[in-house]
């Protein structure tokens, strides 16, 4: 059987121009024609031609390996600059640019703001294209790695023990170069350059117990100060929570927020202020699952007339409908400020909690609960039965019941298809089970860029290809 072999020394010719390395239907197109389409001076990117200095790379170009690249799920700035010279797509993108990683670190670093606005830009030409309807909003939100381990999360205590064992290795380090100095024997420039890392290292962890002290927390990441610890499947790690609004007609992200709190039930409401802000309109119906079951946060979506579907904690834990003795079998009197039990008696006004934020009623006298004959079973405390009321109770129990109508479950079972997909494709696709950068300026510019990728994949499959993409985009070409 006869083999195909290569040979090295086989002479051959690249294409006269650049532009022929790359097919009509090669992806780098589209992502090339995406950011063309996008207004560089609207992202806050400076560009002057006639600055003084030597000449620097021009924004556009530098935003495009960007993109680029982490819809590869390239990320690094050294593996992007050795695509530069290496790829053949990348080196089309670039027009033969060749940065080196500083280069790229640096525009990164520098450019935070402008690239954490490229997602807004990419949502408003879907909605030209018409592929963004903003009626139906969906949030969701998944935990992220930070660039930062969680063993470097100190209390004050712990961070000022740390110090102590520094300060004790400085003074060891100075006696230790004064002995050096006066026997000339040993290395000087060894000692000098421990004690110069021991010397930054004290100032840092000062740095970090005054900030403590300053915004008055409990705990504080040494390497990422922004980054918060979270339990999730894979464990404890040290990290941010990335939130993502999604259109229903496609699925399309309209917006990213990344926070550093590790429960959604304060941000359902900033989610959605945000993706109605890009869509410069209000949305109709907004959906979320069950940890952004909070019903103060919600009340302010709920007041600009937009239809919530978000279930109750309640209705995830699947709470059994036919509980002779729930919640739902109490019937609160308004008239009295009472609660009358399935047996008629009554729970009476007891106090409102300032910590939990609930009003709590109690059975007028404990012994109506010992003695009556479902005692053990409504409840088994000897106080007799209590029962919580929220401040926004009514909208609690209209948020429930919309949910569990039919209408509501229809729509809230799109929810998974419309916004887990979009997880899914960022985590595995394009690599990024963990943020690269620090800070949450940083990770939100990041997100950013991992959304568009997300958004730009979708439009191809959507218009049918690269060259219709390109086509109803209408970039004019650079010759």
């Amino acid at each position: 059987m006869a083999y195909r072999e290569g040979n090295r020394y086989q002479m051959t010719l690249l294409p006269p121009v650049i532009d022929e390395y790359v097919g009509p239907e090669d992806p780098v197109r589209a992502y090339d024609a995406m950011v063309d389409a996008m207004d560089i001076r609207e992202l806050g990117l400076v560009t002057d031609s006639n600055q003084v200095g030597n000449p620097a790379y021009e924004p556009r170009a530098m935003l495009k390996l960007l993109v680029y690249g982490y819809s590869y799920g390239w990320r690094s700035s050294r593996k992007l600059e050795r695509a530069c010279h290496h790829d053949l797509s990348f080196i089309w993108i670039m027009g033969g640019l060749k940065p080196d990683h500083k280069t790229i670190s640096n525009f990164r670093k520098n450019n935070k703001a402008p690239v954490a606005r490229i997602l807004k830009q990419c949502a408003r030409i879907c909605i030209k294209l018409d592929m963004i309807e903003g009626n139906c909003l969906f949030a969701d939100s998944t935990k992220v790695r930070g660039s930062a381990s969680i063993s470097q999360t100190k209390t004050t205590e712990k961070w000022e023990q740390k110090l102590g064992e520094v300060d004790k290795r400085i003074e060891e380090l100075l006696a230790e170069c004064d002995e050096i100095d006066e026997s000339e024997t040993g290395s000087l420039v060894k000692a000098e350059k421990e004690l110069k890392d021991k010397q930054r290292l004290q100032r840092k962890i000062k740095g970090l117990v005054e900030q403590m002290e300053r915004e008055g927390l409990e705990k504080i990441n040494g390497t990422d100060t922004e980054c918060v610890n979270f339990k999730g499947r894979q464990g404890s790690h040290a990290g941010y929570s990335a939130h993502i609004a999604a259109d229903e007609k496609h699925g399309l992200i309209v917006s990213t927020g990344v926070v550093n709190e590790s429960s959604d039930s304060h941000q359902f409401s900033n989610q959605i202020e945000q993706a109605m802000e890009t869509l410069g309109k209000p949305c109709r119906t907004a959906v979320a699952d069950a940890g952004y079951a909070n019903v103060e946060n919600i009340q302010q979506t709920t007041e600009k007339n937009i239809d919530v579907i978000v279930p109750s904690q309640r209705q995830a834990l699947h709470t059994p409908a036919d509980d002779p003795f729930g919640k739902d079998k109490f019937r609160y009197d308004s008239e009295n400020d009472q609660y009358i039990c399935p047996e008629g008696n009554r729970l009476r006004y007891s106090h409102y909690s300032n910590v939990k934020g609930h009003y709590l009623y109690r059975i007028e006298k404990a012994s109506l609960c010992q003695t009556c004959p479902h005692f053990g079973v409504c409840t088994t405390s000897r106080r007799g039965r209590t029962m919580i009321r929220l401040r926004n109770e009514e909208l609690r129990e209209k948020l429930e019941a919309r949910c569990a109508s039919e209408a509501g479950q229809a729509i809230y079972k799109k929810r998974k298809e419309k916004v887990e997909l979009p997880f899914g494709h960022i985590k595995r696709n394009l690599n990024s089970g963990a943020f690269l950068v620090r800070g949450l300026s940083g990770v939100n510019a990041e997100f950013a860029i991992l959304a568009s990728c997300f958004n730009i994949a979708r439009m191809i499959t959507l218009t049918g290809g690269v060259s219709n993409l390109i086509n109803r985009l209408a970039v004019p070409r650079t010759p």
